[in-house]
């Protein structure tokens, strides 16, 4: 069987490619990526492929059985419609099962996100190609790469409220990932994956406290107040609305889930948040 890992030079892609290859020989791992020159170092065979350009992905897919589509990170282009040139593609060279990263709750969630993934997914479902689709929460890196900032401002700011974050580290979803592309009896199922322990941003801010010695709160700006501060601080406009509406959605449980489908599936409890704060002040202080 070999496998393609589209997206394997980003930072979900080259841990999904690093635990697979403790799993299969890495002959049988192919990277699809735009840049083929910058997947020198993982080890295994790189083509590119390109999200935006199908004619890259015919020849790239070819002789792919099982691939890991994850998810455009393009947020200014039409995301579902990149991800669907992939699946019209695999379907056509022939690839068996397309396994592909979507976003907790897609079905129902209210973060600006769910809609290019809604799409993937009907376009995944429709396309008669074996499917698996993990739908994966949020990393708890997302909020730790305001650290530095929070240690400094002694701050963390948002517009999240008391919304429960059921968050995980990526190494966490990139072993859910290897875990459904070598094994078996995965097809046509939707896991909902998230941390086995929610936290709020006020737990965030309590427990950075504890680790670092300093008192860093968490300053709620609402969404409005919330996006205003980011553009103040250079962020283009659109990106802060969009950045500033997520936090809205966490405010009414959209990041919130607490089925352990995430810990299931990789068979060990999901990474806590006090290691994973951890880590981060290591890597500061590195």
């Amino acid at each position: 069987m070999t496998i393609g890992v589209t997206g394997a030079t980003g930072q979900l892609g080259r841990l999904v490619v690093a635990k697979l290859k403790e799993k299969v020989p890495a002959a049988g791992i192919v990277a699809l990526v735009r840049s083929p020159e910058k997947a020198r170092d993982l080890g295994i065979a790189a083509r590119k492929a390109d999200y935006t350009d199908p004619a890259t992905l015919g020849s790239a897919l070819a002789g792919i059985d099982t691939l890991l589509l994850i998810s455009s990170n393009d947020m200014a282009g039409d995301r579902a419609a990149h991800h669907i040139n992939v699946i019209e593609a695999a379907r056509a060279a022939g690839v068996k099962r397309i396994v592909y990263t979507s976003l907790l709750h897609a079905d129902t969630s209210t973060l600006s996100l769910a809609e290019d993934h809604r799409r993937t997914e009907a376009a995944l479902k429709a396309s008669g190609v074996s499917y698996t689709i993990l739908r994966n929460g949020w990393y708890h890196e997302n909020n730790l790469a305001a650290l530095g900032g929070a240690l400094a401002s002694g701050t963390f700011i948002g517009a999240t409220g008391d919304g429960r974050i059921s968050g995980a580290t990526r190494l966490d979803f990139a072993e859910a990932a290897v875990a459904v592309l070598a094994g078996a009896g995965h097809e046509g199922k939707v896991y909902e994956l998230a941390g086995d322990t929610a936290w709020t941003m006020t737990d965030l801010a309590a427990e950075v406290s504890r680790q670092s010695g300093k008192q860093i709160g968490y300053s709620d700006l609402g969404e409005a107040g919330y996006a205003a501060a980011l553009a103040q601080y250079g962020m283009a406009e659109a990106m802060a609305a969009a950045i500033a509406s997520w936090d809205a959605a966490t405010a009414s449980g959209a990041l919130f889930d607490d089925q352990r489908q995430l810990s299931a599936l990789i068979g060990r409890p999901t990474t806590t948040l006090s290691v994973a704060v951890a880590e981060a002040l290591k890597g500061l202080a590195a």
